[in-house]
């Protein structure tokens, strides 16, 4: 693939032009990484104190019992936004893999099959959760499987 910049004071902000016969996966891959909207979300660390999060600080986010809740490396937060807005926000690093959950893909450990089709997924700090049956043909088209 050929890469060119073109940096000119007449471009007041950033934009991308591809040139190609046709949309393939590394061409849609490219168009996710550049189009992505990753900002900085807002948790709850306890009642009181509220903490500012990088998508790289995410590990899972996962609705439990009508909370949003938020894993970092160690640590557990709250949100009160809803998973639909933390996944739009949080960018295309993340992959939804139930009706719960999302996963940062960066921090993926293993994956072992799970009961009746689905596959269990474990994450560098030692959260897991599985992947559910409607997930599991985009989850495994990004493993490549």
């Amino acid at each position: 693939m050929k890469v060119s910049i073109d940096i000119s004071a007449e471009y007041k902000e950033p934009f991308a032009v591809i040139h190609t016969d046709r949309v393939t996966d590394e061409i849609q891959r490219i168009i996710d990484i550049l189009g992505t909207s990753e900002t900085p979300i807002t948790v709850l660390k306890n009642e009181e104190d509220i903490i500012v999060l990088q998508p790289k600080d995410v590990y899972m986010v996962r609705v439990e019992d009508g909370d949003t809740v938020i894993y970092g490396a160690k640590d557990r937060y709250r949100s009160r936004k809803r998973l639909y807005e933390l996944a739009s926000q949080l960018g295309n690093q993340f992959m939804q893999i139930s009706k719960t959950t999302l996963i940062n893909l960066s921090y993926m450990d293993s994956i072992e099959p799970g009961f009746s089709g689905t596959l269990l997924l474990k994450l560098k700090n030692g959260n897991k959760d599985y992947v559910s049956r409607k997930y599991l043909p985009e989850f495994k088209k990004y493993l490549g499987l």
